[in-house]
C-alpha cells in the first residue's frame, strides 16, 4: 500500500482486488492463500474492481451503494479464504444474527453470513449486511450469551454506520477502505496465530489494523448499541462486559491476543463502561443455551488434531467436568464416528436420542452412524421424516441429500438440491453439491449452470461466463433452458463489465 496518505479520496479505486490482496500479503510475508471451497474459484486479475466506500466529497455513500459493494467484496472474501461447509453450524449463526437484528436499529436486517474455517477468535461485518464469523470465536466464547454479545458489537457498526462515517471523517486517507479491510481479513483468516504477526513488521501491521479499527467515539457507540440490541434481544447484557475480560486475559496468556481484539482494543475503563451500561438495562436472567454448546462441540471436535485425540478429550470430560454434560457426550459421538467407531458413537448418542429423538443436531448424529456403516437406506429414511416434521429446515435438507448423494442415488439428491438452491441461491454450498450431483445424474447442462452459480458467488465472471456457454451451446433444442442460461450469461457479463467501470 504505497499511496501517498495526502492524495485526495475522491475517485474509484482502480486496482483489482486480487491485486491489492496479493501485495498486501506478499508485503507481510505470505503468498495469496486460496481454498474457500471444493472448487478452489480463484478471481483472475482483471475481474472484480472494488473502490473506496463512497466519494467523500459528497456525503456518506448511499445504503444502496453499500449492498452493492457489500456483494463483491464478499464474493473476492469467498474466493481467499476457507469457509465452512457445516450446514448445522451455518444455519445456527444465520438464526442468531437474525435473532439480534430483529432487535437492532439495522434499517436492512437482511444479512449475508459467512463462517471461517479457522480457529483464531475473530468476526467482522462489512458494509451492506456482511457479516463474518471465525469459528475460533465459538472457542473463545464460553456461552451464548458472550458470543452473541460480540456478533450485537458487530451489527451496532452497521446499523451506526460507522465505516462510511470513518470514511467521510478521513477525506484524505491513502487507504481504499474496503480493499484494506479485505487484506486485513484475508490475513486474519488465512495466517492467524502467531506465524501471522512474526511475518508482519510493526508499520505493516499497524497499516493493516488500521483498515479495521474504528474512532473511540465509534467502538462507545457501539459498546452502547451492541449492549442495548443483547438486552432486547433477551441476552445478559453482562456478557458483553464478561467477554471483554476475556479478551483482556487472553493478552497475559498469548503472544498474540485475539484478531478481535486487535482491532477493538479492550481497556479497564472499557470493561467498566460496559458493565455500567449493562447494571442500567432491565435485569436478564442468564441463560446457559445448550444449542449453543452441542454448535461448540462440533468446532471443538475439527479443532483437535485428530479424531482420536478428539475422543480422548470428551471422554475425559464426560467423566470429570465440563460445560454441559449433553454437549460433551454429543461430541464424543461425532468424534468416534470420525475415528471409524460407529457403534461406539451409537451407544454414546442413544441416551441423548432416547431423550430428544426429533433433535435436529441428534438425528443428524445418528445418520452419521448410518452413513458410516454404509446403511444408507436407515440415513436416507431417517432424514426424511425428519425433514417432513421440519420442512425447510437448511441442515436436515443438506444432509438428506448428502445422505443420497453417498447412496448413489443421484435423482433424489438432484431433487432435493434443485429445490433447496431456489431458497438459498446465495449458498455456494448448495450450488457446489448441486454441480456434483448433476454430473453423476447425468445432467450436463445442469452441471454447467451450477457451477456458474458457485462461481458467481465467488466472484470468477469469466469462468462463470465459460459454463454458461457451454450450456446455452448444450440447451440448443430446449427452447425455455436455451432462454433461462442466456439472460443468465448477458446478467453475468454486466456484471462482469460493472465491475470493472467501478
Amino acid at each position: 500500500m504505497r499511496n501517498s496518505p495526502n492524495r485526495p479520496h475522491r475517485h474509484s479505486f482502480r486496482r483489482s482486488l486480487r491485486q491489492i490482496v496479493q501485495s498486501t500479503l506478499a508485503s507481510v510475508g505470505f503468498g495469496l492463500l486460496v481454498g474457500t471451497a471444493p472448487l478452489a474459484a480463484i478471481a483472475d486479475d482483471n475481474q472484480i474492481r472494488l473502490p473506496e466506500l463512497g466519494d467523500s466529497s459528497s456525503g456518506l455513500v448511499s445504503r444502496a451503494r453499500e449492498k452493492e459493494l457489500g456483494q463483491m467484496w464478499l464474493r473476492m472474501f469467498r474466493s481467499q479464504v476457507r469457509t465452512s461447509n457445516d450446514a448445522l453450524l451455518q444455519q445456527y449463526v444465520e438464526n442468531t444474527l437474525k435473532g439480534l437484528a430483529q432487535h437492532s436499529p439495522l434499517e436492512d436486517k437482511s444479512l449475508d453470513v459467512v463462517v471461517v474455517k479457522n480457529d483464531t477468535m475473530n468476526a467482522f461485518a462489512v458494509p451492506g449486511g456482511v457479516v463474518g464469523v471465525h469459528t475460533g470465536l465459538f472457542l473463545f466464547a464460553e456461552n451464548e450469551d458472550q458470543f452473541a454479545s460480540v456478533l450485537a458489537h458487530e451489527l451496532a457498526h452497521l446499523s451506526q454506520r460507522h465505516y462510511a462515517r470513518t470514511l467521510e471523517a478521513q477525506r484524505n486517507s491513502a487507504l481504499p477502505t474496503l480493499a484494506g479491510m479485505l487484506g486485513a481479513l484475508v490475513l486474519a483468516a488465512t495466517a492467524g496465530g502467531d506465524a501471522g504477526i512474526a511475518a508482519m513488521t510493526a508499520t505493516q501491521a499497524a497499516a493493516l489494523d488500521n483498515q479495521l479499527r474504528f474512532s473511540r467515539q465509534n467502538e462507545q457507540e457501539a459498546d452502547r448499541v451492541g449492549i442495548e440490541t443483547l438486552a432486547k434481544a433477551g441476552k445478559d447484557p453482562e456478557a458483553a462486559g464478561e467477554m471483554f475480560e476475556q479478551m483482556l486475559k487472553a493478552t497475559r496468556y498469548y503472544r498474540r491476543p485475539p484478531e478481535f481484539l486487535l482491532t477493538h482494543p479492550v481497556t479497564e475503563k472499557r470493561i467498566a463502561d460496559a458493565k455500567l451500561r449493562a447494571n442500567r438495562m432491565p435485569e436478564v436472567k442468564p441463560s446457559d443455551s445448550r444449542e449453543y454448546h452441542l454448535m461448540r462441540a462440533r468446532i471443538r471436535v475439527a479443532a483437535e488434531p485428530t479424531p482420536q485425540q478428539a475422543v480422548k478429550r470428551f471422554q475425559a470430560e464426560l467423566r470429570g467436568i465440563n460445560d454441559n454434560e449433553d454437549a460433551a457426550r454429543y461430541g464424543l459421538a461425532l468424534a468416534q464416528v470420525g475415528a471409524g467407531k460407529p457403534d461406539s458413537a451409537l451407544d454414546t448418542l442413544q441416551p441423548l436420542l432416547d431423550r430428544e429423538p426429533n433433535k435436529a443436531a441428534f438425528v443428524l448424529a445418528r445418520a452419521d452412524i448410518d452413513l458410516a456403516r454404509e446403511d444408507y437406506t436407515s440415513a436416507t429414511r431417517r432424514l426424511d421424516t425428519a425433514l417432513k416434521r421440519s420442512p425447510g429446515d437448511h441442515a436436515l435438507t443438506m444432509g438428506l441429500a448428502n445422505a443420497h448423494f453417498k447412496a448413489g442415488n443421484y435423482l433424489a439428491a438432484e431433487r432435493i438440491l434443485e429445490k433447496h438452491s431456489r431458497l438459498r441461491r446465495k449458498d455456494p454450498t448448495v450450488w457446489y453439491l448441486l454441480a456434483e450431483t448433476h454430473g453423476l445424474a447425468g445432467d450436463i447442462v445442469g452441471v454447467h449452470e451450477a457451477r456458474a452459480e458457485y462461481y458467481i458467488l465467488n466472484g470468477v465472471f469469466d469462468k462463470a461466463a465459460q459454463h454458461l456457454r457451454h450450456g446455452v451451446r448444450l440447451a440448443s433444442n430446449d427452447y425455455q433452458t436455451h432462454a433461462i442460461l442466456q439472460q443468465r450469461l448477458r446478467d453475468v457479463l454486466k456484471m462482469q463489465q460493472d465491475a470493472k467501470e467501478l
